[in-house]
């Protein structure tokens, strides 16, 4: 019906579809984009039925898969911000950003493959990313521990040049020391 909110998803409907999502980044991202949706369905513990009551297409699977990575990456802002001061939390929230731009990079064929079906899993990725960025930002600036000049879409595209960079596997630690430069730019240094 028009209008309506979906029901939310009961707690093991919700858990398996949780296991599809974990399932299908980590078949996407290792096996490619022909990876079988029985395989995924098997990694994740449920059978292709359930798989196809979540997800009615590939296509359906691939971007959900996406935009829960990218959900999980801003939501985790907030949360690092309650957890440690702005400079550390922002600081591991850069950590998590080199993983999920592997992540995205490991389904870069399957993405491109909703792209042609005509989906754009990428819509609003950008204006999340800056969000969560400027979150923590402003909270290190109140801080006094952060910049207040840093802008929110400079310090996204300094975090995409460094896990474009330093984002293969074996690279991790040079991406790590890239990152910690970056923080040190973003710090506050009284005059």
């Amino acid at each position: 019906m028009p209008g309506t909110t979906p029901r939310p998803l009961r707690a093991d409907a919700q858990r398996n579809r949780d296991r599809l999502l974990a399932a299908a980044v980590r078949a996407f991202s290792n096996e490619g984009p022909e990876v079988t949706l029985d395989a995924i369905a098997k990694d994740a513990g449920v059978g292709i039925g359930t798989l196809y009551r979540h997800f009615p297409t590939r296509e359906a699977l691939v971007d959900a898969a996406y935009r829960n990575e990218l959900a999980r990456l801003c939501e985790a802002a907030p949360r690092l911000l309650a957890e440690a001061p702005p400079d550390r939390a922002a600081r591991a929230w850069m950590d998590l950003f080199v993983d999920y731009m592997a992540a995205k990079r490991g389904m870069a064929d399957a993405l491109r493959a909703v792209v042609a079906s005509g989906g754009n899993p990428f819509a609003h990725s950008r204006d999340q990313l800056v969000a969560a960025i400027a979150l923590l930002l402003r909270a290190g600036a109140e801080a006094g521990v952060l910049r207040e000049d840093v802008e929110p879409g400079d310090a996204l595209t300094a975090l995409v040049g460094v896990s474009l960079a330093a984002g293969e596997p074996e690279r991790r630690e040079q991406a790590g020391r890239l990152l910690d430069l970056l923080m040190d730019g973003m710090r506050f240094r009284p005059s």
